[in-house]
């Protein structure tokens, strides 16, 4: 299991997606997510036959939130030409962890 950590301090559940499989399945088929959705390798992603809105930070590198957006079900996002990595949680949980544009975030593996 892995962890988000937050520039706050604060620590939430973690789900990486780092094979081919995992990222193509997402979110899909769920109703729900606890915690955020870590997409890596990826630079963008879609909500076609999603459940419920999501909240999309797009990470550079070294995981620094290059931008984020809130998706509907049914959208196709845009690439981000410097995304390396893509965090997914359910809309509005972004804005409640405080995380937008410029923020750092840390993934600790357990």
């Amino acid at each position: 299991m892995a962890s988000l950590l937050l520039p706050s301090g604060r620590a939430l559940p973690l789900e990486i997606a780092d094979s081919p499989s995992a990222r193509r399945r997402g979110l899909l088929g769920r109703d729900g997510v606890t915690g955020a959705l870590l997409l890596t390798p990826a630079t963008s992603v879609h909500t076609v036959r999603m459940r419920f809105a999501i909240d999309v930070a797009y990470l550079d590198r070294g995981l620094r939130v290059l931008s984020v957006r809130t998706m509907r079900p049914g959208r196709i996002g845009r690439p981000r030409l410097r995304a390396r990595h893509v965090l997914e949680a359910e809309a509005g949980a972004m804005a409640g962890w405080r995380v937008g544009r410029g923020v750092r975030l840390r993934v600790e593996v357990e």
